[in-house]
């Protein structure tokens, strides 16, 4: 709770202090470019398909469905002065992934020296079943504007860094069924545990779009589970942004 409480003040904090910074005129040869009209934050909001890389067959064969992120960021813009088309962005916000399973079960209450992926096959088990992750991350972006001073009919890409710390971690089955398909039970069960999954979140990103919409990949550099817990996976996003930035 006071991690959510930290987040919601965190982003407000962004929203209202940047929100008082103006930008300024800036002359590129003989040309000028006026961005006094344009807002020096953003909300960005972002939908991913997601991915481990390197996922042993033993868990990607249980892997079903589109597993699914999705991320939002009180963002501020800073142009450079000296090249208007290109600015810093940099920001704070959260993002959840989402990893679909079916026949599974992620042991993240396990005590065991790494995490159990065990296959249900021939065993009861959850219809629905997903191991889901959420940190708060600082996104931070080196971003071109083709039309700084049109920057909703303007060309644009960025690339950058995203750097999180975990604030949750949890595995969610609802709907249990026999091995053949039957439903035995309808609750929803949770299992909540940092243990195994690395507290850090490195990302590199990059997107490109046109106008408020941009496609977008993010890649983790290091791994989703702590070194020595398990496989060597890691993270990536492929998916759309909805952004003035």
């Amino acid at each position: 709770m006071k991690k959510i409480v930290f987040v919601a003040i965190s982003c407000l904090f962004f929203s209202m202090a940047f929100s008082q910074d103006t930008t300024h005129s800036s002359a590129t040869n003989t040309k000028s470019i006026k961005l006094t009209q344009k807002p020096a934050d953003h909300l960005m909001i972002q939908l991913s398909s997601d991915h481990w890389a390197a996922m042993p067959d033993s868990i990607g064969s249980h892997q079903k469905g589109l597993s699914r992120g999705f991320n939002i960021y009180f963002m501020y813009n800073k142009p450079f002065k000296t090249s208007p088309k290109y600015s810093l962005g940099i920001g704070v916000g959260i993002s959840s992934s989402n990893m679909i399973f079916k026949k599974m079960n992620v042991g993240l209450n396990a005590t065991s020296a790494t995490l159990p992926f065990t296959h249900l096959d021939s065993s009861n088990y959850f219809k629905k079943y997903k191991l889901s992750t959420t940190f708060l991350q600082i996104p931070l972006e080196i971003r071109y504007t083709d039309k700084p001073d049109e920057p909703n009919k303007s060309l644009k890409a960025a690339v950058g860094l995203k750097i999180g710390t975990l604030i949750n971690a949890h595995t969610k089955g609802k709907n249990q069924e026999n091995k053949n398909g039957q439903t035995l039970n309808t609750y929803t069960e949770k299992e909540k545990s940092s243990r195994y999954i690395d507290g850090t979140q490195v990302m590199g990103t990059a997107r490109v779009g046109y106008g408020i919409f941009s496609l977008f990949g993010a890649i983790q550099l290091n791994t989703v589970l702590k070194s020595g817990y398990g496989p060597n996976m890691r993270l990536y996003q492929v998916g759309i942004t909805v952004s003035g930035l």
